[in-house]
């Protein structure tokens, strides 16, 4: 990679600069496009990006160590990445992996020797209701099968991404969310129009005032449906209307929690009902600008997303004077690169401005000071896609589908021990014990065991807690939380330490490093529990981790401390008993479907952004590659 081969990307990069309010905004897209064109981030790459992005080649390069989608080295042709959360750990996934790394001649973390293969594993790719599945350069392909895997290795292009698997509604009339999934060419604007589509924005733009949107938003009991559950009608009314800034309008589509699927299916099977809501939010909220980040391993999405907002220009509903009134607005679709924490809003708009996905100290709030230091609405997929109901039905209709606080319907994903995994669409009042009839039930006659309600962070709820409804303040009242609608369902072959060992995995790989107790807690938590199932653990660890669990809780910039520390406390106090046989016995007595230590791939990429932030060494560095290769052993000859 010369000098000359990156001055040939000068006018395509300066093209994606000009979509930004600042050059360095532009620092993800213009880092992936050197990576497509010539497969990895080099050092002089580094230089390239830092001179034309106006920043210094450090703050290039702690974003390049900082995300785990962007490579210093080459990998293969073919880069195999196989998901290893519980979702599909329960499903099969270290068999998989196991196979592939037979097959191939390599571990996870190795290319092949002519270059074909690169395996990895990766956390949760929001595929679950696939399970196992793998990602195979930029396509999810799943549920994997050995004959997948033979295929895989013999022509690997013949593999499709895969389907989708809309299960349908639960005691509903009628889908709101999920309305135009069964259509042909739902993605379409044709298809689009002949069901109604942008008649609600329409409606909204020439009919109503801001003041009056937010109003019906507010009366329909609207909730943010990433998981905070904040009423969205308040949310937006904090916005400033005379603060003589611009107001950005940011969408969250940055889903990342291991046990949810639904604004994937939002977004490949309806963009448009998202658009819309995109539109009417912006409108109420006085944006004229909005950016949609969505995650950097939905690749597929992102693309179809992209038509899907062309297509809107192209009809006139972006732009300037859409719906021939006064408003304007722009759509620029933004790709993560691989980092959990930009799910957090403060952390998603430090990335979004080009640099490592920190949260931000609160206040000032992003409603006041967001992206670009200006006023900022930010609202997750589902969260949007709910609002053209809102303005088509009017706000008490919407309510009235809900349960409670929590008006309307969402999007639950089912995975795990369900015969038929999925996503379904029903009331906030459902029960946790109806939908998991909704999909069949427990697999094979097999005893329901535990359930988490509400993505991997969500405290677990026991077999006889699940006659619980999913609203937000009935699952508070249980003891755990709505969240992202994840629903994991594990039977009674699942080991509660094995699947707290994933949840701890988990955690401490996608901590960001930022704050001490996080960094240090979720890598004390995962030590402890990497022990344990290795038959080696001490009287005292399960007291440790509750320790560390509650000393963690609420000292940190944002809640993802909280998170880590919830599945500790919950799983080691339903099941104590469990904990205690494998600290006991030294051993696990279940024919567990995760008995088996998948390899990660490279544990020291997450620490290369905390060292480097931090102004170490690189000798410190090695010194920590070295400690976590020592770590592994143990594991690698199990």
């Amino acid at each position: 990679m010369t000098e000359q081969h990156l001055e040939n990307l000068r006018v395509e990069a300066e093209q994606i600069i000009a979509r930004y309010e600042q050059k360095r905004a532009a620092m993800l897209p213009v880092l992936r496009l050197i990576q497509e064109r010539f497969g990895c981030i080099s050092p002089e790459a580094e230089e390239w990006a830092a001179q034309l992005l106006g920043v210094a080649p450090a703050h290039v390069r702690e974003v390049v160590t900082f995300y785990s989608l962007f490579h210093q080295r080459p990998v293969g042709t073919y880069h195999v990445q196989v998901c290893a959360n519980i979702a599909c750990a329960l499903r099969g996934a270290q068999g998989c992996l196991a196979a592939l790394s037979e097959r191939l001649g390599i571990r996870p973390g190795e290319t092949t020797t002519d270059g074909r293969f690169t395996l990895s594993t990766v956390e949760c790719l929001c595929a679950c209701d696939v399970a196992p599945v793998l990602q195979l350069n930029d396509r999810y392909v799943g549920p994997v099968t050995p004959e997948i895997i033979e295929t895989l290795l013999r022509s690997p292009e013949a593999l499709a991404e895969i389907p989708l698997r809309y299960q349908g509604t639960v005691d509903l009339e009628e889908p709101v969310l999920s309305r135009r999934f069964s259509l042909p060419n739902a993605e379409t604007m044709e298809t689009t129009l002949r069901d109604d589509g942008y008649q609600a924005a329409r409606k909204a733009l020439r009919e109503l005032s801001p003041e009056q949107v937010i109003k019906e938003v507010t009366s329909a009991n609207l909730r943010g449906l990433g998981g905070a559950g904040f009423p969205t009608g308040k949310k937006w009314s904090f916005i400033p209307r005379d603060s003589g800034k611009p107001t950005f309008l940011v969408v969250n589509a940055d889903e990342g929690e291991p046990g949810t699927i639904k604004d994937r299916y939002l977004i490949v099977k309806d963009p448009h009902r998202l658009l819309e809501g995109v539109i009417i939010a912006a409108y109420a909220t006085g944006a004229r600008k909005a950016y949609i980040y969505i995650r950097g391993e939905y690749a597929a999405a992102a693309k179809m997303l992209q038509q899907a907002v062309d297509e809107a220009y192209r009809y006139g509903f972006l732009g300037r004077r859409i719906f021939s009134s006064a408003f304007d607005l722009e759509v620029v679709v933004h790709r993560g690169a691989g980092a959990y924490i930009c799910g957090e809003e403060s952390a998603l708009l430090e990335s979004l401005e080009g640099k490592k996905g920190f949260p931000r100290l609160r206040p000032p709030y992003p409603a006041i000071c967001g992206l670009f230091a200006s006023p900022t609405v930010i609202n997750n997929v589902e969260t949007l896609a709910c609002v053209p109901a809102i303005i088509q039905r009017g706000g008490a209709a919407f309510a009235k589908l809900g349960f409670g606080k929590s008006g309307g319907t969402r999007l639950f994903s089912l995975s795990g021990h369900v015969r038929q995994p999925g996503l379904y669409e029903a009331s906030h009042g459902v029960t946790l014990r109806r939908l998991i009839e909704a999909a069949g039930g427990v697999r094979e006659g097999r005893r329901l065991k535990a359930v988490i309600p509400g993505g991997i962070s969500a405290k677990i709820l026991r077999a006889d807690e699940i006659d619980v409804r999913m609203d937000f303040d009935s699952l508070v009242a249980a003891g755990t939380m709505a969240g992202s609608a994840g629903v994991i369902v594990m039977d009674e072959t699942t080991c509660m330490a094995r699947a707290l060992w994933y949840a701890a995995k988990f955690f401490a790989h996608e901590s960001c490093g930022q704050c001490s107790p996080c960094r240090e807690g979720t890598g004390w938590i995962f030590k402890i529990v990497d022990r344990i199932m290795r038959g080696e653990g001490r009287a005292q660890d399960l007291d440790a981790l509750l320790g560390v669990a509650t000393n963690m809780e609420g000292r940190t910039i944002c809640v993802f401390a909280d998170a880590a520390a919830w599945p500790v406390q919950s799983y080691i106090t339903k099941f104590r008993d469990e904990f205690e046989h494998h600290v006991r016995e030294g051993r696990c007595d279940l024919g567990s479907d995760v008995s088996v230590v998948p390899v990660p791939q490279d544990p020291v990429k997450t620490f290369r952004g905390i060292f480097k932030s931090l102004g170490l060494t690189e000798r410190l560095l090695k010194d920590r590659r070295e400690e976590l290769e020592r770590e592994q052993r143990p594991n690698t000859r199990r």
